[in-house]
């Protein structure tokens, strides 16, 4: 495993960039994922656009004249973060990366003067240069069109606000111990561990819907357009569960390969994560064992991560991303299949719940007793959204 791209190099090429501490391999999957998502959904709004779905909006654009001093102000701002902040870091990496969580020095106090306003100069001067041919001409307004796909970028920053804010509720809700933890043991490591994923899609959902509603942005061709890079994108975010083993794996599996499975690696059918992110060590009430790795074990031993599973388990994320990838094939050739809007999106659901609800079966998740039944949030939210994407189905189709 792989927690930070840092692992990454030192393990493949022998190389140490302790700058690259600071890219946790589940967050750099996770920007991959929504830059995916944004890139399908980008290619269906302008083509949808085309077809009259959705209409492009006028915006008025001013060139010319002098530079605003909010403008200086917000350019110099900008180049004194990046010096004070990230360029310090990387200077100074491996002294400050030598123990602890490099992302508590990130969201800290801590920086280069010097540097900040050196790069501020930077910025500004920047700014002097790009502008020079600007300043001289008179000052002119002029509407222009832009296409319903500039609304991406604006649709993607409320769904990851609203999906990170949704993923940290819903698990939080899901581990009432670690709820408690999270407001009498405040600290970084609380604060970034543990995400949800239908937590973060009930959120962002609800946000991406408010964001249609005041700009006048039909939901229901919209949540169409979002539905296949949605799937694509979560097959993408779950390759970052596998690569940095953050605990999203499933129950032990001690049974030996079957025959007809024989021909792929064994990693594929067990697993024991390696240098997991989670340092797993100990007893766990799933049935596995946290180990250290020792001298004899065919893995490195990454400090701060060396632990392993005993037995293996299911790597339940890689399962994930190939159901994920294949329902994504299969919306990305429906799509043009249905005149009524909503009814792409329904199917989406639908596929999503039945492959969430069937692969909790051996993933390792809290279990919730209720009058004598148990099951996961996960299979009651999955089963939900199965449902609802049903009905919704059956009510669209309805309609001509």
């Amino acid at each position: 495993m792989y927690p930070t791209l840092y692992h990454v190099f030192l393990d493949l090429f022998g190389w140490e960039l302790p700058a690259l501490k600071l890219i946790n391999s589940f967050g750099l999957f996770v920007a991959l994922a929504f830059a995916t998502a944004a890139a399908t959904l980008r290619r269906e709004m302008d083509r949808k656009q085309k077809l009259g779905v959705f209409t492009p909006s006028t915006l008025t654009v001013r060139t010319g004249g002098t530079t605003s001093a909010v403008e200086w102000a917000t350019q110099g701002m900008i180049g004194f973060l990046i010096g004070w902040k990230f360029i310090y870091l990387v200077v100074n990496s491996k002294e400050l990366f030598s123990s602890g969580l490099p992302q508590s020095h990130l969201f800290s106090l801590e920086g280069s003067l010097p540097l900040g306003m050196v790069f501020s100069g930077l910025m500004i001067g920047w700014k002097y240069w790009e502008t020079r041919k600007t300043r001289q001409q008179p000052v002119k307004e002029e509407k222009i069109d832009l296409p319903a796909s500039q609304h991406v970028g604006g649709i993607v920053a409320v769904a990851a606000i609203g999906g990170v804010a949704g993923a940290k509720l819903f698990h939080l809700l899901e581990y009432p111990d670690e709820l408690v933890r999270f407001f009498t043991d405040p600290s970084l490591s609380n604060f970034l561990g543990g995400l949800t994923i239908y937590g973060g899609l009930i959120v962002g959902g609800v946000a991406v819907y408010i964001y249609a509603r005041k700009n006048n942005i039909h939901f229901l061709h919209l949540a169409d357009s979002v539905a296949p890079g949605l799937m694509l994108g979560y097959g993408v975010g779950r390759i970052g569960c596998q690569v940095s083993g953050d605990g999203d794996w499933g129950i032990p599996n001690s049974n030996p390969m079957p025959e007809w499975l024989s021909w792929l690696p064994d990693w594929m059918w067990s697993y024991q994560f390696p240098n997991n992110v989670n340092g797993v060590f100990g007893e766990r009430l799933a049935g596995y064992t946290g180990r250290l790795i020792g001298p004899n074990d065919p893995w490195p031993s990454f400090d701060g991560y060396g632990t392993y599973l005993d037995p293996g388990v299911y790597p339940t994320a890689f399962y994930e991303t190939i159901m994920a990838t294949v329902i994504f094939v299969l919306l990305w050739k429906l799509r043009k299949r249905f005149r009524t809007p909503g009814m792409l999106f329904a199917i989406y659901c639908m596929l999503n719940g039945l492959e969430r609800f069937f692969i909790e079966k051996i993933r390792v998740n809290a279990v919730i007793d209720f009058a004598g039944l148990e099951f996961t949030q996960a299979e009651l939210i999955s089963l939900a959204t199965f449902i609802g994407g049903a009905f919704l189905f059956w009510a669209l189709s309805k309609k001509k």
